[in-house]
């Protein structure tokens, strides 16, 4: 009798979104709807939107930001893959670092796994100091566990909130 195979792992993962162009709750919404879709995916909570000044070059519109934690076979480079296929829907272009976008999507957190990749790096680097992230990500995870890093909420306690605001 031949053996199943093992069957692959749920992974909860946590991704922030992000977008300052071409109407950013309906791009943000819509991504949220699509994440939930994505083929080995499943159980997809989100935060509330918020909007926060942009961070990069001036003259840019504020972002309207969220966090959203899935469960996912895929692992984190598929997961990747497919968060910029979704981007690529949007017609995010990559014209300048920090610069103006449809939608930016961002693993933030693959389960407890730090990554350290040229396409990939987990936890996300600026994740401990974006109020933007932060802040939503307290919305709907307020214990999670941030390798590398102090507790989420030394990590809040050290963020400046600025002019971030739930909508």
């Amino acid at each position: 009798m031949a053996e199943s195979p093992a069957l692959t792992p749920w992974t909860r993962c946590y991704i922030g979104l992000g977008s300052n162009l071409e109407n950013p709750v309906t791009q943000v919404v819509t991504a949220l709807l699509e994440l939930e879709r994505l083929d080995g995916c499943r159980n997809l909570v989100h935060s509330s939107l918020y909007r926060s000044d942009p961070v990069g070059p001036a003259g840019q519109p504020d972002y309207i930001n969220a966090v959203a934690s899935l469960e996912t076979t895929l692992r984190p480079l598929e997961l990747l893959d497919a968060m910029q296929a979704l981007e690529q829907q949007h017609q995010r272009v990559r014209i300048q670092h920090w610069g103006p976008r449809t939608l930016d999507l961002d693993l933030l957190l693959y389960g407890d796994q730090q990554i350290t990749h040229e396409r990939l790096t987990v936890p996300h680097p600026y994740l401990h100091e974006r109020s933007f992230v932060l802040y939503p990500l307290a919305e709907i995870a307020p214990q999670v566990h941030i390798p590398e890093q102090k507790s989420l909420a030394e990590c809040l306690k050290a963020c400046d909130k600025g002019s971030l605001e739930r909508i």
